[in-house]
């Protein structure tokens, strides 16, 4: 047989060869359409998430109607007139027989349903943030006892049943939060101009200090900052396609952009140092962020009056790991904190021994609606990472984007872990054995977490998604 015959012609051959190559790339751009296709493309917005001002709302919230007006009294009441319950000093000594008033008329109430507030999605977010700072203000206003710190705290159940029910509304813990103590707690200076660092004021305050107040400002100032990078993410996730040179080259630039933006978060941590004391903070202010199992799983723990099964909610404290935008960023990044994946450096034996499912778990922590965003970004086909490393010229920015979170878990570890001479880890340590009980346990967080142990976890977990090191 002739072979060479039977081949087409210099013309249909390059006919052919154009028309196999269309196909391809449509097929190609069509898979990937229908990749992409499976999810249900949502806007932020539908997830509560503002351009202008990310997880915060972008007004203030509402106080509450007439109906529920015994709350709100009680919340202005405490703020300045009560003392921890293990403070010794004479000004706090001088609050007891208010505290008591103050707990006696809270344990006095009707139980209110919450159900007339379920409309109005603000005032349910108001209904929380109140009923929350209740809780840790009764719990932790209790004088300790030779008993107390063997016994069970209960909550009653005036405050437990109606924030049970209106936290099963909005799908996240009956417990005070992050988003409590920073997203929701807060009043504009200039009730005309949009929200900013500049333009807001942090209303309510445990202990009463600036100290208290310039956390929460650096939480903020975070979770502000981080609003542009929740426009990197969404630009990434919805541009049409990254097989061509333009995407790609703004991938890059996003890229590169991201790392700019996480290292100046990493200088608003740095920065809490000099405007929040550390004494202040762990003797004045840490104690009532506690959660019911602050003092680890042996810990008596909280008992919600009213609920059943209350052991099984989830009531740890406010933590900085139940910020969503931080979230964000690891699923965006890829950061594999349950050590599921094959990669390099091996994990340590104390990484293995760190919680695991701490991220996972801080996103009970979380309102509904933002938890719902973490979750469509981790079902999202289209990764970041896997694309660069298809993509050498990804490679790079993406791994500096890697690093700077990496430098941003190193400067949390610095100032979280009090390891440095100037801390008062010690005395900290000491004060909290003696007034407590909790023994020679390891030093933990507001949410009984081992504290040291996890955030190294967490901080080699970033680094082991380096591309160049896999």
């Amino acid at each position: 047989m002739d072979f060479v015959n039977l081949l087409p012609s210099p013309p249909q051959f390059f006919r052919l060869f154009f028309k196999v190559s269309l196909s391809l790339i449509y097929s190609s751009i069509s898979s990937g359409y229908r990749r992409t296709s499976r999810l249900i493309e949502r806007s932020q917005s539908s997830f509560d998430i503002s351009p202008q001002t990310g997880f915060f709302p972008r007004q203030p919230l509402p106080k509450l109607t007439q109906e529920f007006g015994i709350w709100e009294k009680a919340f202005a009441e405490a703020m300045g007139n009560l003392g921890l319950g293990e403070d010794q000093s004479e000004e706090a000594l001088s609050r007891r027989s208010y505290g008591e008033k103050w707990r006696s008329t809270i344990e006095s109430w009707p139980v209110l349903d919450t159900s007339a507030l379920h409309d109005d999605l603000r005032l349910s977010q108001r209904a929380h943030m109140v009923l929350a700072w209740l809780v840790n203000l009764y719990v932790h206003s209790i004088p300790l006892s030779d008993d107390s710190t063997s016994a069970p705290k209960r909550v009653p159940k005036s405050l437990a049943i109606p924030l049970v029910q209106i936290s099963g509304f909005l799908g996240f813990a009956p417990v005070l939060t992050f988003a409590d103590t920073v997203l929701w707690n807060w009043e504009p200076l200039d009730p005309e101009q949009p929200l900013s660092i500049d333009n807001m004021r942090f209303v309510n305050l445990f202990s009463g200090t600036d100290d208290e107040r310039n956390f929460y400002i650096a939480s903020a100032k975070a979770e502000l900052r981080g609003v542009e990078m929740l426009r990197i993410i969404d630009d990434f996730y919805s541009i049409p396609s990254t097989s061509d040179l333009n995407a790609i080259s703004k991938i890059s630039r996003d890229l590169c952009r991201l790392a700019s933006i996480i290292d100046d978060i990493s200088g608003v941590i740095q920065s809490v140092r000099p405007h929040c004391d550390p004494h202040v903070f762990y003797w004045d202010i840490r104690p009532w962020f506690e959660g019911s199992d602050a003092q680890g799983p042996l810990g008596p723990g909280w008992i919600y009056e009213g609920i059943e099964n209350s052991s099984e909610l989830d009531l740890s404290g406010p933590s900085a790991g139940q910020s969503s935008v931080m979230h964000a960023l690891d699923v965006f990044l890829d950061i594999d904190h349950k050590l599921h994946q094959k990669r390099y450096p091996k994990p340590s034996a104390e990484n293995k021994r760190a919680d695991r499912g701490f991220m996972e778990r801080m996103r009970r922590y979380m309102p509904g609606k933002h938890r719902e965003y973490l979750s469509y970004l981790s079902a999202h086909p289209r990764s970041v990472r896997e694309l660069a490393k298809s993509t050498p010229a990804l490679r790079e920015p993406y791994d500096a984007a890697v690093m700077a979170l990496k430098r941003l878990r190193d400067s949390h570890i610095r100032i979280a872990c009090l390891r440095s001479g100037g801390c008062p880890a010690s005395a900290m340590i000491d004060r909290i054995q003696a007034a407590r009980g909790s023994g020679n346990g390891p030093v933990r967080g507001t949410g009984g977490n081992e504290l040291s142990v996890l955030l190294k976890a967490g901080r080699d977990a970033t680094r082991r998604a380096i591309l160049k090191d896999n």
